[in-house]
């Protein structure tokens, strides 16, 4: 069922990370109920904020994206953001066998893509993209993953909570990791000219 684990993972998320573990589920399976689409929250919600709404910088004019640079940047994240799930449940996957764990290749991407689940969500926010309003939501938000990662880790992965521990922190290195390495082609990207025009 699409967006079947929501509401239980932001509710009672122990109880669905058991449910997530029972079911047989697939990559493709994986992607189509549940990170094809809420991955593309924050690349929709980014490209209707920098286009309608914009941001001011110290009180400055309002900057905004003309529609074909933030429709550009909106594809490229939201390529990112599948390529990532995927990337992260491989590394999950790979790293298992160093703590004991022998889950599928699809229930590890499961895990990324359900840990990732609230980001997803608060990609709302960038509809309204004023900084310091997105960093006073997104800090808990970001916790309540890494929480959801570490309650998830040992039950999905059928694992001790202190081996849990351990393979949790190994996986969060690996996501801030990850992070870093988007970034620095995000960089790298605008220096040779593929990055966010303002209008006028």
């Amino acid at each position: 069922m699409i967006l079947s684990h929501v509401w239980g993972l932001l509710s009672h998320p122990e109880d669905e990370w058991k449910a997530i573990r029972k079911e047989n589920c697939t990559i493709g399976r994986c992607y189509c109920s549940h990170v094809l689409l809420l991955a593309a929250i924050p690349p929709l919600a980014g490209y209707i904020g920098t286009t309608q709404v914009g941001w001011q910088v110290a009180a400055r004019e309002v900057h905004k994206l003309t529609p074909e640079s933030a429709l550009s940047i909106a594809i490229l994240s939201y390529l990112t953001i599948l390529v990532a799930v995927f990337t992260i449940g491989k590394l999950i996957h790979w790293m298992g066998q160093t703590y004991g764990a022998k889950q599928t290749l699809p229930q590890c991407i499961a895990l990324a893509a359900y840990t990732a689940t609230p980001l997803f969500l608060i990609g709302v926010m960038l509809l309204y993209p004023v900084l310091w309003l997105n960093l006073l939501i997104g800090l808990p938000v970001l916790a309540y993953s890494v929480y959801l990662l570490y309650t998830g880790v040992p039950i999905v992965m059928g694992i001790t909570k202190e081996r849990g521990f351990l393979f949790s922190s190994a996986v969060l290195a690996v996501g801030l990791v990850t992070l870093v390495a988007v970034l620095a082609v995000t960089v790298i990207l605008w220096d040779i000219g593929v990055g966010p025009v303002s209008t006028g």
